[in-house]
C-alpha cells in the first residue's frame, strides 16, 4: 500500500529514488517510467517516489478553466499505487513554487524526499523558465549528490503518448485510440441524480450523472460502456449530449447511462463507467418513435460489444 503525503510539508523520507510530473491519465509513458522506477529502485534498495501536482501547473498559470483532468487526483495515486510504488506526494502547485529556481526546488525536495536519483524523461524541465531542462539537473546533481537517469519517451504510430493529446481524442469522441494509449478504458465516475424521467417514459430508464466540474467527459455520442456498481459489472448504453430530439431550455450537456439488465434504485449511489467504443455521434431523430428504434439499436451493439470484449 502506498503512503500517501497530500503536501511535502513535514514529509522527511531518505534513501529514494524520485520522479516528478504532473502525470495526468497516467498513460502508458507514465506507467513505463514509474513501473521502471519502481522495479529498479526496489532492485537497488531504496524506495520508489512519485511527486505530483494538484491543481494540474497550467490552472495556476494560464488560468485553464472547465472540465479537462484525465484522471482524478484519487484515480491518480490508485493507479501509481498498483505499479508498487512506495511514496506519492500530490504537492499543491501555487504560483509561488513556479517562481521558484530550479536549485531552490531540488535543494527543497533532497531535504524533504532524500533522492539519490532522479528519473526524468528526455523534454523534462522545472523550475522559474523552465530552466531546470536535463543537462542543468545532471550538473546540479553532481554538487547536490544525485545522478539523473532519463528515460526515452514511448511510442505510438510514431508521435510520443502525451496527456494532451489523449484529452484531444477523448475531446473528438475517439474513445477507441484514446483506451490504446491510456492502456485500460477511460473511467468516469459520477454520482446519480434525478433526470426528467423521459428515459423512464420511454420504457428505457437511465441512470443520470452528476461528473463534477474538473473531470473530462468524452465528445457527444453514443457509448458502449461497462458499469461498475457495487462490485458486479454490468453493460451500458451510455448517452452524452443535450438530448436534441426533445424541446428543451436546457443545453447542459447530460451523462444518461442505459444500464442494460439492472432494475435496482441506484440514486445517490457513485458509478463508475469504463468507455469502451463510441457507437455514433449525437442525432436529432424526426419523431420519439425513431429515437426509440435508434435507441434498441445501439442497445444491441452495446451487448455485441461488451461481450466480445469479455469473452
Amino acid at each position: 500500500m502506498v503512503q500517501h503525503y497530500t503536501s511535502l510539508d513535514g514529509v522527511n523520507i531518505q534513501n529514494t529514488w524520485l520522479t516528478i510530473g504532473s502525470f495526468d491519465g497516467v498513460h502508458l509513458g507514465h506507467l513505463q517510467l514509474i513501473r521502471e522506477l519502481t522495479n529498479n529502485a526496489h532492485q537497488a534498495g531504496y524506495k520508489s517516489c512519485v511527486l505530483t501536482f494538484h491543481p494540474h501547473p497550467t490552472v495556476v498559470l494560464r488560468g485553464r478553466t472547465g472540465a479537462f483532468y484525465l484522471t482524478t487526483l484519487a484515480e491518480k495515486v490508485e493507479l501509481i499505487d498498483e505499479l508498487g510504488t512506495d511514496i506519492v506526494v500530490t504537492h499543491p502547485f501555487t504560483y509561488e513554487i513556479s517562481q521558484s529556481t530550479a536549485r531552490e526546488f531540488i535543494s527543497h525536495l533532497i531535504d524533504h524526499l532524500g533522492f539519490c536519483r532522479l528519473w526524468v524523461g528526455c523534454d523534462f524541465a522545472l523550475g522559474k523558465g523552465r530552466e531546470g531542462d536535463v543537462p542543468y539537473l545532471k550538473q546540479l546533481g553532481g554538487e547536490l549528490g544525485y545522478d539523473v537517469h532519463v528515460v526515452e519517451p514511448v511510442m505510438s504510430d510514431g508521435h510520443t503518448i502525451s496527456s494532451s493529446h489523449i484529452r484531444k481524442l477523448i475531446s473528438d469522441g475517439d474513445i477507441t485510440e484514446a483506451n490504446k494509449l491510456l492502456g485500460r478504458p477511460y473511467r468516469v465516475v459520477g454520482e446519480i441524480v434525478h433526470g426528467d424521467g423521459r428515459g423512464k417514459g420511454i420504457g428505457i430508464p437511465t441512470a443520470n450523472l452528476e461528473t463534477g466540474d474538473e473531470k473530462l467527459v468524452p465528445a457527444a455520442g453514443v457509448y458502449a460502456c461497462q458499469a461498475q456498481i457495487f462490485d458486479e459489472v454490468w453493460p451500458a448504453a451510455v448517452n452524452i449530449g443535450t438530448r436534441p430530439t426533445f424541446e428543451s431550455t436546457d443545453q447542459r450537456s447530460h451523462v444518461e447511462a442505459h444500464i442494460l439488465d439492472y432494475s435496482n434504485d441506484l440514486y445517490t449511489q457513485k458509478i463508475a463507467l469504463d468507455f469502451i467504443a463510441r457507437l455514433r455521434g449525437e442525432e436529432r431523430f424526426q419523431s420519439v418513435e425513431e429515437l426509440i428504434r435508434q435507441i434498441h439499436t445501439d442497445i444491441y451493439k452495446t451487448r455485441e460489444i461488451i461481450a466480445s470484449v469479455n469473452k
